[in-house]
């Protein structure tokens, strides 16, 4: 194992009185070990009691090793604020581990609380004016990183762990999940799931789906390649190539029965599996047959307005 493979930082984690770690802030990540000495005093004033959600903000300094498994809450934290700040690309960490070290947390306007306490404090709550935002084991993206040069209508869409490239652009619609993002400028207004890259020049369009792996048993790793398009309701079971085109309201899973040509012209029916990663390729349903089908494409695929992505 090298330095390359560890990251650290200094940050504030929110602990409960009965010292259940909330979440960890890091300002900065750095790629290596943590140096012997570490200077913590601008974090110092940002700690102590915050008698309104019942929690404890303290200073932390960590390391992580990136190819083990989540070891604490922290170390999630850590994971995932390297993953939103484009330290390491989707599926470069181990995340093993990581469901049963994040707390379910009550996300509020004034912080992270335990739901537990939320129940305890609304009348409290109330006249403060801290409403609960959400219920979830991982927050928003922009209450931890503001991503550069990237554009998110609506922030309760993005997960903190998501790898947004500048000029990603993700619609009121768009949906990021932790581990997956873009590699360049991208159009999202569908659904990014876990585990799931586009690169650069790609349009998922609105309403479209891309499946991960985290339940429903799937292997298939899913990808999107540069200059495609995933047209609006559509969604893919299988990795998309470059310079491909799903047809808008067709999804293409793994075990889609799909007409195409062989090498030799003739034609031949496969599952969608076998079309993996192939570049070049339109995938259409034929309105007078009903058949799936996926047919060879030249040229480039789709052009993104550079005004909308600048």
């Amino acid at each position: 194992m090298t330095d390359a493979r560890w990251v650290n930082a200094d940050g504030l984690a929110t602990v409960r009185a009965d010292g259940t770690t909330l979440d960890a802030w890091f300002p900065q990540v750095h790629a290596g070990r943590r140096p012997a000495t570490t200077d913590l005093t601008a974090l110092q004033p940002h700690a102590g009691v915050d008698e309104r959600r019942e929690v404890s903000l303290e200073v932390i300094s960590i390391e992580t090793d990136l190819d083990a498994p989540v070891s604490s809450t922290a170390d999630a934290y850590l994971r995932l604020h390297a993953l939103s700040l484009l330290l390491v690309r989707p599926n470069e960490v181990n995340l093993e581990g990581i469901f049963g070290h994040l707390p379910n947390v009550a996300w509020t306007t004034a912080g992270p609380m335990h739901p537990d306490d939320v129940t305890a404090r609304r009348p409290a709550l109330v006249r403060a004016g801290i409403q609960v935002q959400g219920l979830d084991k991982f927050p928003r993206l922009t209450d931890y990183v503001l991503p550069d040069g990237v554009r998110i209508a609506d922030a309760s869409r993005v997960r903190l762990g998501a790898h947004l490239s500048p000029g990603t652009t993700i619609m009121h619609e768009g949906f990021v999940n932790f581990n997956a993002g873009t590699l360049g400028a991208v159009m999202v207004e569908g659904r990014l799931s876990q585990g799931v890259v586009v690169q650069g020049g790609t349009d998922i369009g609105a309403g479209a789906s891309t499946m991960g792996t985290l339940s429903g048993g799937g292997t298939q790793r899913v990808s999107v390649g540069a200059r495609s398009l995933i047209g609006a309701n559509a969604g893919i079971g299988i990795a998309i190539g470059d310079d491909c085109v799903v047809e808008a309201g067709l999804y293409v899973t793994a075990g889609t029965k799909v007409t195409t040509t062989d090498d030799a012209g003739e034609a031949v029916v496969v599952k969608a599996a076998v079309l993996s990663g192939v570049n070049g390729l339109l995938f259409l349903r034929n309105s007078q047959t009903g058949a799936v089908e996926a047919r060879r494409r030249s040229g480039v695929g789709v052009t993104l307005n550079d005004a909308l992505h600048a």
